[in-house]
C-alpha cells in the first residue's frame, strides 16, 4: 500500500519490553543502522535495578531509547515519538513518556488475563493510561513470529527470541532505515557458533518491515537526512568504550603498558570487558576478587612502570577510599575511573546519578587531594580518560574520572582521531644520580615528584603509607608532615596551569549564567537553546575539571548576575563552589531520581528562579 514519506528533523523512539524480550539489543542495532546512515543519535538504555524482577511486572521493564536527527543531537529526548511495548507492563511503565502524537506499538499476544494483572490493569490499559487518542497499533507480534518461522525447524523458545527482530523490522519501515546494516550484524553475530540462526533472523526482520508497509494503521513514514558531520571516520560508541579506548590511546602515546585492576560493578564493568579484548594492544586486565584487590592491584603496577587503572561505581569506591590515601601518599600514577550510580549502599544499581562528587573530593582520610574530573558525554569520555592519564603521568598523581550510568552506557557518534593528532605525553621518570637518590624532591614548576621505576640503578626507595620526607625516609617530624600534605596539595592546585580555561556558551556577561558538570552537559545546552528561543538571555558554562578548577573561574562568574547549578545531587557542585570561589549565591537545579534532567526541568526551573 501507498505511504506519505515525512522528512523529520529527528525522532524519539522507545523499545520496552521484560528482560528477556530483547529490547536493549533492538534499540542499540536501531542506533548503529542510524550512525552508520549518518544521523546525528544519543541513547539511553534504562535497565531494571533488579537482578530478576519478577516477569511482567513494572519492576521488570527494560528499555532502550534512542534520539536520532539530521543535526548533532544532545540528548536520547524527553519524550518519543514511538513506543514499542511488548508487553502491558512496558506500556504502563512508558507511557508518560509519550507524545501526544506518539505512535504505539504493542504485542497484543502479551495482553492477556495474566500480563495485565501483573501490570496492574484492570481495564482497558489504554483508558486507564489516558493515551487512547494516539495512534495505537495492536499487532500479534508474537504469533506472526511463529508464523515467519514456523518451518525454520528452530524451537518454540529460540522463535519467541526472535520478537525483537520482528519489531526491529517494524521500525526499520517506519523510520525509513536500511535492512542491509541488520542483515550484516546478525552474519557476523552468528557465523561462527550459530550458523543456522542467521536466515531465520533474516527472515524475521524482513517479515517485520514487510508487514509494517502492509497495515493501515502506518499511515506515514519518516525519513531523516543525515547529519552534517565534520569529515572523518565515525562510529557509535559506548562511554564505556570510549573510555577504555582513551586509556589505551594514552598507553600508547606514553610508550608504556596498560594495566587494569577492577572488581566487576554495574555500570563500569565493560570498560574492565573491552579492555580485556585488547591485549594485543600490551594491555595487561586483572578480574580480582574483590575492590581492594583491584585498586591495591593497579598501585602495584603504577609501582612497577604502567599506567595504571582501576574502575568502579558507587559502593566500589567506597571500597578504595584506603588504597586511594596510599596512592596520594606514594605519589604514584594513577587513574581510577568511577561510573556513578544511585546510591547510597547498594542503592539502584542500573540508575544513573551524580552523587558521588563529594566522595571524589573528600572520600579518603586525613588531607588528601587527589585530581578530579568528569566526561560530559560517551564520545567525550574518551578524550577526558586520555587527559587523566596524561595528567596521571606527568604531575605523579592519582586522577579519579567521573562518568555516570548514562553516559558509560548510552552512546553516540564517535569521530575517531588521528594518533598523529593526540597530544603526546610524557611520564616523569628519574634519572641517574649522584649519591642519593631523593624520590620526593620536586619539580619547581609542578612539584611533581620522579617516577623511579625498579630496575633504575641508584633510585632504589622506599614507599608505603607512612609519612616521609623528601629523601624517602620515614619522618614523624611536625614541621615536615605539614610540609608535605600542604606540597601534595599545591601540586594538585598546580595543574590547572595545564587545564583548558572555562568557556562561556553565549553571552559572557549578563543575566543569568547555567553551570553543569558531567552528564548534563546536553541536557543543558538543548535547555538553552529553547530558552534563548523564547528570548530569555541565558549562557552556560560547563565544567569537565572540577579539583582544580579552571583558573578562570571566579573570573567567569563574576560576569553574571545569577548562577544556577544544574546537577543530578542534592547540591554538592553547589557546595563546592560556595567553599572554592566564595561570595556569590549559587542557586541550585536539582534531580535525585536515577534519571538524567529532562531538558524541560532546566526550563522550568530557570524561568521559576531567573
Amino acid at each position: 500500500m501507498q505511504h506519505k514519506v515525512i522528512d523529520a528533523n529527528d525522532v524519539v523512539i522507545r523499545f520496552a519490553g521484560d528482560s528477556g524480550d530483547g529490547m536493549q539489543l533492538t534499540g542499540t542495532l536501531f542506533a548503529n543502522m542510524s550512525a552508520i546512515y549518518g544521523n546525528g543519535l544519543s541513547t539511553f538504555p534504562d535497565y531494571p535495578a533488579e537482578i530478576r524482577a519478577p516477569k511482567g511486572t513494572v519492576a521488570g521493564v527494560s528499555g532502550f531509547q534512542v534520539h536520532i536527527g539530521n543535526h548533532k543531537v544532545n540528548t536520547p529526548g524527553d519524550f518519543c515519538d514511538m513506543l514499542v511495548a511488548m508487553n502491558p507492563a512496558a506500556l504502563k511503565a512508558n507511557a508518560k513518556w509519550l507524545k501526544r502524537n506518539a505512535l504505539v506499538i504493542v504485542n497484543e499476544n502479551a495482553f492477556d488475563d495474566l500480563g495485565m494483572k501483573k501490570a496492574g490493569f484492570t481495564g482497558n490499559p489504554f483508558e486507564e493510561l489516558h493515551i487512547e487518542d494516539r495512534t495505537i497499533i495492536c499487532s500479534p507480534i508474537t504469533k506472526l513470529t511463529e508464523d515467519s518461522l514456523k518451518d525454520s525447524g528452530l524451537d518454540v523458545v529460540s522463535v519467541h527470541k526472535c520478537k525483537n527482530m520482528f519489531t526491529l523490522g517494524m521500525a526499520c519501515f517506519i523510520y525509513e532505515r536500511p535492512l542491509e546494516f541488520i542483515y550484516d550484524y546478525i552474519e557476523k553475530k552468528f557465523k561462527k557458533k550459530h550458523p543456522e540462526m542467521i536466515a531465520p533472523n533474516k527472515k524475521v526482520v524482513f517479515d517485520g518491515y514487510n508487514y509494517a508497509s502492509n497495515i493501515q494503521a502506518v499511515a506515514d513514514t519518516y525519513r531523516v537526512a543525515p547529519a552534517p558531520l565534520e569529515k572523518g571516520t565515525y562510529r557509535n560508541i559506548t562511554g564505556n568504550q570510549a573510555a577504555a579506548w582513551g586509556l589505551i590511546a594514552a598507553a600508547e602515546k606514553a610508550h608504556l603498558p596498560l594495566f587494569c585492576g577492577s572488581y566487576p560493578i554495574t555500570p563500569a564493568t565493560a570498560i574492565l570487558e573491552e579492555l580485556a579484548i585488547h591485549k594485543n594492544l600490551n594491555v595487561k586486565t586483572m578480574q580480582t576478587e574483590d575492590e581492594i584487590a583491584g585498586i591495591c592491584s593497579a598501585i602495584g603496577a603504577a609501582f612497577a612502570g604502567n599506567l595504571a587503572v582501576t574502575t568502579t561505581s558507587g559502593p566500589g569506591l567506597s571500597l578504595k577510599s584506603e588504597a586511594l590515601g596510599l596512592a596520594v601518599m606514594t605519589e604514584l600514577p594513577l587513574v581510577v575511573i568511577d561510573v556513578q550510580r544511585s546510591g547510597p549502599c547498594t542503592g539502584m544499581p542500573t540508575k544513573t546519578e551524580q552523587a558521588d562528587l563529594n566522595q571524589a573530593l573528600y572520600g579518603r582520610n586525613g588531607e588528601s587531594p587527589m585530581v578530579v574530573m568528569a566526561a560530559h558525554s560517551p564520545a567525550h569520555c574518551f578524550e577526558m580518560a586520555f587527559m587523566a592519564a596524561k595528567v596521571a603521568l606527568e604531575h605523579m598523581v592519582p586522577v579519579m574520572l567521573l562518568s555516570e550510568g548514562y553516559l558509560g552506557n548510552g552512546s553516540e557518534p564517535w569521530r575517531v582521531p588521528s594518533m598523529s593528532q593526540m597530544p603526546e605525553i610524557h611520564p616523569r621518570y628519574a634519572h641517574e644520580v649522584e649519591g642519593k637518590f631523593k624520590p620526593f624532591q620536586r619539580d619547581p614548576q609542578t612539584l611533581a615528584r620522579e617516577w623511579a621505576v625498579p630496575g633504575m640503578k641508584g633510585c632504589e626507595h622506599r614507599v608505603g603509607g607512612l609519612e616521609k620526607n623528601h629523601d624517602g625516609v620515614l619522618s614523624n617530624a611536625p614541621e615536615n608532615h605539614e610540609l608535605m600534605v600542604r606540597e601534595r596539595a599545591e601540586k594538585v592546585a598546580r595543574v590547572a596551569a595545564d587545564l583548558p580555561l572555562l568557556q562561556v556558551n553565549g553571552p559572557e556577561s549578563g543575566k543569568v549564567l547555567l553551570v553543569g558538570w558531567g552528564g548534563t552537559y546536553g541536557h543543558i545546552e538543548s535547555a538553552v537553546e529553547e530558552l534563548r528561543a523564547e528570548g530569555r538571555e541565558v549562557s552556560f558554562a560547563h565544567f569537565d575539571f572540577i579539583d582544580p578548577l579552571p583558573s578562570n573561574t571566579a573570573e567567569v562568574f563574576s560576569k553574571f548576575e545569577k548562577i544556577i547549578v544544574c546537577e543530578l545531587n542534592t547540591g554538592q557542585f553547589a557546595a563546592y563552589l560556595r567553599t572554592m570561589v566564595p561570595g556569590r549565591e549559587y542557586l541550585q537545579c536539582n534531580k535525585v531520581q536515577g534519571q538524567t534532567f529532562l531538558v524541560r526541568d532546566i526550563v522550568e526551573s530557570v524561568n521559576e528562579k531567573a
